[in-house]
């Protein structure tokens, strides 16, 4: 199975791509125009996702690879990879169908719409609801959809009520992830966090997060209920995987929040360097990023990857 040991294929072209077209174009005119020749080479990379935010915790775009450092280990690496494009990405909504839910159905729904219409147009995603059970929510077996209205319908197809699974249901999504085709992947939980009816441990949810290449948003409800909930596994949740965590005080700030997150997403950056080490190790990173012009400049990143060990998926 894939790893979060991300495996690109660099292609390294003489030409830019509006010359091969053109050349293309006179090779298909004149058959005694010899094609150019392409070489190319394969390297594993890995790819973080990383956001930087300022001081007001608003994310900083346009950024250029020079304002970053990537150390693998300690030691500073080259980086081989950078794209801060608003690029398509393959999105997880997870969301609490729960007892304590029950109230919060018109919040779901328009959180739902306010991340669908904020987000990239050809985004790809899918939702998972879970109360004690686990279930993909788009109807027909949909894998992935670029439909508002079905996203939206979706997220309140299913009554709510019930316990809680949320380690299995965070598991779940980042199963489903492996099947896009998109490279990058995210997943929004929504949930309190306390769990009461899992088949998986908290400990197993935090080790597969760390060991998946996929982006993780938290949005805490447990300040919107009686119980506290537990803030604490979401924000780690969200830490492992280079995420953020949030913590609305209000229905309104938790739709406010996914618009939030969607803005984030498409602000992101996409940093890659090929590892030191061929293993299958878990190798620690760290993203430093310095530009003139900003103070109190946060990155957020994960802490780590794992080598091409096949048993982390």
């Amino acid at each position: 199975m894939r790893t979060d040991f991300y495996k690109w294929t660099l292609v390294l072209s003489l030409c830019v791509i509006s010359p091969m077209i053109s050349g293309a174009q006179d090779q298909a005119r004149d058959p005694s125009v010899a094609a150019a020749p392409v070489f190319k080479a394969e390297s594993d990379l890995v790819v973080l996702h990383v956001n930087v935010f300022d001081g007001r915790s608003d994310a900083v775009p346009d950024l250029p690879q020079s304002a970053f450092q990537i150390f693998e280990d300690g030691k500073m690496q080259p980086i081989t990879f950078f794209s801060s494009a608003d690029v398509p990405v393959a999105v997880g909504l997870v969301v609490d169908n729960s007892t304590s839910m029950l109230t919060r159905r018109a919040m779901v729904l328009s959180g739902g719409k306010t991340f669908a219409e904020s987000s990239h147009p050809e985004d790809e995603v899918f939702t998972v609801v879970f109360n004690e059970h686990v279930r993909d929510a788009l109807p027909n077996g949909a894998a992935f959809t670029q439909n508002h209205a079905l996203i939206e319908a979706s997220l309140v197809r299913y009554p709510a009520g019930g316990m809680t699974a949320v380690y299995d249901a965070v598991i779940a999504g980042l199963d489903h992830l492996q099947q896009a085709t998109l490279q990058k992947k995210v997943l929004v939980v929504l949930s309190d966090g306390e769990d009461n009816a899992s088949m998986h441990s908290k400990q197993d949810m935090l080790h597969r997060a760390s060991r998946s290449d996929a982006l993780i948003y938290t949005i805490f409800t447990g300040s919107l209920a009686t119980t506290p909930g537990d803030r604490a596994v979401l924000k780690r949740l969200a830490e492992i995987s280079g995420g953020v965590s949030y913590s609305p005080d209000g229905e309104a700030n938790v739709v406010a929040t996914f618009k939030r997150i969607a803005e984030n997403i498409r602000r992101g950056y996409s940093i890659g360097f090929v590892p030191a080490h061929a293993d299958t190790d878990y190798h620690r990173v760290k993203v430093l990023v310095q530009a003139p012009g900003y103070k109190h400049l946060s990155v957020r990143a994960r802490d780590g990857y794992a080598g091409n060990d096949a048993s982390t998926n």
